[in-house]
């Protein structure tokens, strides 16, 4: 009785990691998921970005908008000993989605992450009744996480396209 062929399990035993072990991370632009197998996790990407957004999780380069934002400066991409990065990217395949925890969601007027957005991709259309609701713009948004430190109850996550949706 033979096993049928299982690439997941040769991935395993040769030590590299594919794409289904790591859906959560965001990574930075120009990494693809595709070469993300073939990171060694150096951490040079980490030392060279100026915002410091760049990390090692699992020993894979992610981004962490806790403290930053994306420039695309590509400070990243020039690091990279492996030649891991295509370079072409100047936006994030990633969109802010708003969780129900948001102030103006609750009655209390705030708009720190239209503040913080500089491709004014998230605005505040008026509305009766109460604060004014964020909406994300979609097509105006770079993805590049402005909008995630500065929200003071931390409502706001990047997700990638397929899972974000406009708040």
């Amino acid at each position: 009785m033979t096993m049928p062929f299982d690439a997941e399990r040769r991935r395993f035993l040769t030590g590299r990691p594919s794409r289904a072990n790591f859906p959560d991370l965001l990574l930075p632009p120009g990494l693809s998921a595709g070469a993300l197998h073939r990171c060694t996790g150096c951490g040079a990407c980490v030392d060279a970005c100026p915002s410091g957004i760049v990390e090692l999780a699992r020993e894979r380069p992610v981004l962490s908008f806790a403290s930053g934002e994306c420039t695309f400066c590509g400070a990243c991409a020039e690091a990279c000993p492996e030649t891991l990065f295509d370079g072409e990217r100047e936006a994030l395949p990633y969109r802010p989605q708003i969780a129900g925890h948001c102030l103006p969601r609750a009655g209390i007027d705030c708009q720190a992450c239209r503040d913080a957005c500089p491709q004014e991709a998230i605005r505040f259309p008026p509305r009766r009744g109460g604060p004014f609701l964020p909406q994300v713009t979609a097509s105006l948004c770079t993805g590049c996480g402005a909008c995630v430190a500065p929200c003071p109850v931390s409502a706001i996550a990047l997700a990638p396209v397929a899972e974000a949706c406009d708040a």
